[in-house]
């Protein structure tokens, strides 16, 4: 028996995390995998609840689960808290917490959905990437870190910081998914300009020399990488780099599939893993049923291959997305040939078209 627990989250995420679990729910059924589902709170619905986006229950449930199937966290009328009060730190504590120090960001683009690309359709055709971040080092946990003030002037601090086992952790991580891939590794950085930058790109080179000399691997400073993503994202297949550099690439490669919905992650550590779409929980929709499920969808389907090893149940999510996608799809893509449903429709849609191809 494999324990899933289930954090809906805030705004949309509640409405996109119910058409992902239907989907979990009927391949479990179908496949017999032995899936228990428990539900619990995080982010600003477990402030209401708890006064904290993270309490130690809910945590502990993480703990003893398989894996998490997260919706997506953080409201305006919260903006107001300390950083590590705010629905966000909740989730970066869940990160850090289970040290799920590897983030895979997929962007992929379907054939029938060209057109939702903001990039022209010979630019995207057959796009596939996937980015890995660090996400438990890096700026956003470093110290010191702050708001201060000092002779008379306030200032804000962050430590951007890495040492050589994270770095080498997560680049072999890549490594490991390259070989499953196409064989192409990037490795992202900003040498040019930061010592951090610097020390990630010789960690990173002496590594490939002894590990990685069956893979055609290259170095691209994080400027000239978000730029390439946009101008030729054919040329990349896997791409890692630290943790707020992913970040900020990763919603760059959005513009490949057309919109965030359709981007899926995994949060892997050794022991536990986290699933979560990589969009935010857009609290102007929430509750109007408009939301894209697809990117929760194949973060299900990535739970499926990542966490409980059967990569055929993830291609059979994709193909039902894909075959979906002919007739339908939801407000955020607009595709010509689509009719235009809601959040629920789509979800049962594709759920009813998985059922088929199992």
């Amino acid at each position: 028996m494999a324990k899933i627990l289930v954090l809906p989250g805030d705004g949309i995420g509640p409405e996109v995390t119910a058409q992902a679990e239907k989907v979990l729910r009927l391949v479990n059924d179908a496949r017999g995998l032995g899936l228990e589902f428990e539900t619990g709170l995080l982010g600003g619905a477990a402030i209401d609840a708890h006064g904290s986006p993270l309490d130690d229950a809910t945590l502990q449930k993480a703990r003893e689960s398989r894996a998490i199937l997260l919706g997506a966290v953080g409201l305006p009328r919260f903006d107001g808290l300390a950083m590590g009060k705010r629905p966000g730190g909740g989730l970066l504590k869940l990160r850090k917490e289970l040290q799920l120090y590897a983030n895979l960001r997929p962007a992929k683009v379907f054939d029938n959905a060209l057109e939702a690309s903001s990039l022209r359709p010979e630019r995207v055709k057959g796009a596939d990437i996937i980015i890995v971040r660090e996400l438990t080092g890096g700026i956003y946990f470093g110290e010191p870190r702050g708001i201060r003030e000092e002779d008379g002037r306030r200032f804000g601090l962050n430590t951007m910081i890495y040492h050589d086992d994270e770095i080498l952790r997560i680049q072999r991580v890549a490594i490991a998914l390259a070989r499953k891939r196409s064989g192409r590794l990037t490795s992202v950085d900003k040498g040019n300009a930061t010592d951090v930058g610097r020390f990630w790109r010789e960690v990173t080179r002496e590594l490939y020399a002894q590990e990685a000399t069956d893979l055609q691997t290259d170095h691209m400073y994080v400027d000239n990488a978000a730029l390439q993503i946009i101008r030729d994202p054919l040329q990349f297949d896997v791409m890692v780099m630290g943790n707020m550099f992913g970040d900020i690439l990763s919603d760059c490669a959005g513009n490949i599939p057309g919109s965030l919905g359709m981007l899926p992650s995994a949060s892997l550590g050794d022991a536990n893993a986290l699933y979560e779409p990589c969009h935010g929980s857009a609290p102007d929709i929430a509750g109007e049923d408009k939301a894209n499920p697809i990117a929760a969808i194949l973060s299900a389907a990535m739970l499926l291959n990542h966490t409980l090893g059967h990569p055929e149940l993830e291609a059979t999510i994709h193909q039902a997305v894909q075959d979906v996608l002919n007739t339908h799809c939801t407000v955020d893509l607009r595709l010509s040939q689509c009719q235009v449903v809601t959040c629920s429709d789509m979800g049962a849609r594709i759920a009813d078209r998985v059922g088929e191809l199992l």
